[in-house]
């Protein structure tokens, strides 16, 4: 669960200690969501308000145009090195950062149409351009602003080559779900039974990366990072990647890939968001989330939504009785059994279970303080329209008590993120490209075509194996199998979303844990003496080879294993200020001593082998990096899988390093390796990522130009 800032949750814990008995007590008592925000609301004094100002002083978005030359002389320093996306970042941070029609910004905006530029980004470049003559760049610059503005015309009136790709996995049309955005496959159908709720079967058989379901976003919000992170790289309305973002006019948080969005996002919710973008960040996501959520609805739709909910002269999932599953009518207008589908709805959301026993009081405590906070603060400003009151339409900007229901209404939505939400990713791939453009992202639940003229965003789910008639498709909450130990994600799972699961994988792993038990297995280690593998024994491990019988203690195992942890943490800490040098010194020194305690299979293999790669790509020594790569390999394989992304992201990375290999070192015998292990990238990345993820482009024009040389 994303809570907010730790200095917001020490306060709020201890203004529930100072809570008399019969103030507990009474919250204790209460499960309406509207009395929860209430009884919170009454309790914010003068003093909480100042207390949360300071603590969200630390996360402040006003603009610094101070800051704005700061970040453009970072950006010349990466411009110099060739680093042009990390220029162009920076010179994105100078443009949020500097007042609106400054010559900063149009100096900032011609600085980053020169990195677009030597990335190729033609239009990009020419929209930068004409921004920064209109935010007034000096006239004595102006000339080599327009020789490079016709540089980017005669480079487009150039025919463009095509970069589509092909994919085996061509997925039938999907069916348009009645009143909503959503799509879903032929041959999957939702159903609904009073043990599982509301789940999905196939009904035909589907091949692994085959598209299940399409669904538009109700509302979504970037999660922030460090240093160039997801809020820096997408959209904040459409959450497509860009180089050359246009900044909010009164802050510097958000960031548009347009003029469009830029305005769109304005009138949608930015309007009401942008005066309390510290305290935004400062609650954290979901409490941000839950808030934007409640914007869009309005308070039309949530009263319509709430009357509807609360009747009970029809059958609603709840209350059917049978233990046998029964289709759902997908889309169908609101009554009877079909209520329990609503597609991207805001009645999909509502409906959702914000679980409000399941949270313990110091949790609910913590919630209803923060959302009355949040509204508090949000009162700072105008009334949002969709939530003017109804009853006073001569009085504008004046915020009503009954729209107090605002704040309630994004505490039902912060219960249910607590229960209910899921990240989706977007992984930075730390290829061995020189080009750093081709390490932007490949998201497991990426978007094939993630922006359109409506600026929607989209979820595509892809069977990520094949699939048989009857067969319930699933999803994976977070806590992966290959991740993580059994016991400690089905707690993890338990504690946020309030279930038991019984996947097939933990069904599995339960299984097996007990036969290692029983079998005393300690995989991925060995005995540093003969190198046969260890068991468990008592609270330590013993050599399997009983002519041998060393023995070791688990706290001795851990102790080298955080050893070797911080001495890789050193290495790729060395790498990334370019002593490399020193690095590779390190990770030899690691890597022989892993060797003599864990096995080809341990992840810490996996790891030191990987960041060994990435140093010897860095200085040009091809063959050694690919070498190094594949012992990554084999661990990655064991730890994720055949079919798993991360051994996919692994053999592009390899793919990568042959191709240089060849073109770099003219070495012959890396074009039949990269071409040996291209079609296997291919098909995980196209799995996991789509048809149309820029890896997939990247490895179809390695391929062409390999054989080429053929």
């Amino acid at each position: 669960m994303d809570l907010p800032c730790p200095e917001w949750v020490l306060y709020v814990e201890q203004k529930w200690t100072e809570l008399k008995t019969e103030g507990t007590e009474r919250f204790c008592r209460l499960t309406d969501i509207d009395a929860i925000f209430n009884y919170g609301l009454s309790l914010i004094r003068p003093e909480d308000l100042n207390a949360f100002s300071r603590l969200s002083e630390k996360y402040s978005v006003q603009k610094s145009p101070e800051r704005a030359p700061e970040f453009r002389q970072q950006g010349n320093l990466s411009f110099k090195v060739k680093d042009y996306t990390s220029a162009a970042l920076y010179y994105s941070k100078g443009v949020c950062h500097a007042e609106m029609n400054t010559e900063e910004i149009s100096l900032c905006y011609a600085n980053r149409s020169a990195a677009l530029f030597y990335h190729g980004l033609y239009r990009e470049c020419l929209e930068d351009i004409r921004r920064a003559l209109e935010a007034g760049y000096p006239s004595h610059l102006q000339d080599k602003l327009r020789a490079r503005q016709t540089a980017c015309l005669s480079q487009l009136k150039k025919p463009e080559k095509s970069n589509q790709t092909t994919t085996n996995n061509q997925t039938p049309p999907c069916q348009k779900i009645r009143n909503t955005r959503s799509c879903i496959s032929p041959g999957v159908t939702v159903y609904f039974s009073p043990e599982k709720g509301r789940h999905i079967l196939a009904t035909e058989n589907k091949t692994a990366g085959e598209v299940i379901l399409e669904d538009e976003a109700f509302c979504c919000v970037l999660i922030p990072g460090k240093t160039f992170n997801t809020e820096n790289r997408h959209c904040h309305h459409c959450l497509s990647q860009s180089l050359s973002f246009v900044p909010c006019p009164n802050c510097s948080y958000v960031r548009y890939c347009g003029e469009s969005c830029q305005k769109d996002a304005w009138q949608s919710w930015h309007q009401w968001e942008c005066h309390i973008g510290a305290d935004l960040l400062a609650i954290g996501v979901l409490g941000h989330l839950a808030l934007r959520v409640a914007l869009k609805a309005g308070q039309n739709e949530v009263k319509r939504v709430k009357k509807s909910t609360s009747e009970e002269d029809h059958v609603t999932c709840s209350s059917y009785k049978s233990d046998l599953p029964f289709k759902l009518s997908l889309g169908d207008p609101c009554g009877g059994i079909s209520d329990c589908y609503h597609g991207n709805t805001y009645m999909s959301i509502y409906s959702l279970l914000p679980h409000v026993a399941q949270h313990s009081p110091s949790s609910r405590f913590l919630l209803a303080i923060t959302m009355a906070m949040l509204y508090r603060r949000l009162q700072g400003g105008p009334p949002p329209d969709m939530w003017a009151s109804c009853e006073n339409k001569g009085v504008s900007g004046t915020w009503e008590p009954e729209m107090s229901v605002l704040g309630a209404t994004a505490l039902r939505h912060m219960m249910q993120l607590r229960c209910n939400a899921q990240a989706v990713t977007a992984v930075m791939v730390k290829g061995f490209q020189t080009d750093p453009l081709n390490q932007f992202v490949c998201s497991e639940d990426n978007d094939d075509h993630p922006k359109n003229s409506h600026s929607c965003v989209k979820a595509t789910i892809r069977a990520s194996k094949d699939l048989t008639p009857g067969q319930e498709i699933l999803h994976c909450y977070g806590p992966h199998c290959s991740r993580m130990e059994v016991k400690e994600r089905r707690r993890l799972l338990l504690e946020q979303y309030y279930f038991h699961c019984n996947c097939q994988a933990c069904q599995r792993d339960l299984l097996e844990g007990s036969q290692k038990a029983t079998e005393n297995a300690a995989p991925g280690l060995k005995c540093v003496k003969c190198g046969k593998p260890l068991q468990s024994h008592m609270d330590g491990y013993k050599c399997s080879w009983p002519s041998c019988g060393h023995q070791i203690t688990s706290a001795d195992v851990q102790n080298t294993l955080k050893a070797l942890q911080s001495l890789l943490d050193k290495a790729f800490h060395l790498m990334e200020q370019h002593r490399l040098d020193e690095a590779l010194k390190i990770l030899k020194s690691a890597s022989s001593q892993a060797n003599s305690m864990l096995t080809e299979i341990h992840p810490l293999q996996g790891e030191l082998a990987d960041v060994t790669a990435r140093v010897y790509a860095t200085t040009g020594e091809w063959s050694l990096a690919s070498s190094s790569l594949k012992r990554s390999i084999v661990a990655i394989q064991v730890q994720f899988g055949e079919d798993s992304i991360e051994l996919g992201r692994q053999l592009f990375k390899l793919a990568q390093l042959h191709f240089n290999g060849v073109t770099f070192s003219f070495d012959s015998g890396d074009c039949g390796a990269a071409l040996s292990v291209i079609p296997r990238a291919h098909k995980l990345l196209s799995l996991h990522c789509g048809p149309h993820c820029e890896e997939l482009q990247e490895l179809c024009e390695m391929e062409r130009c390999l054989q080429g040389l053929l």
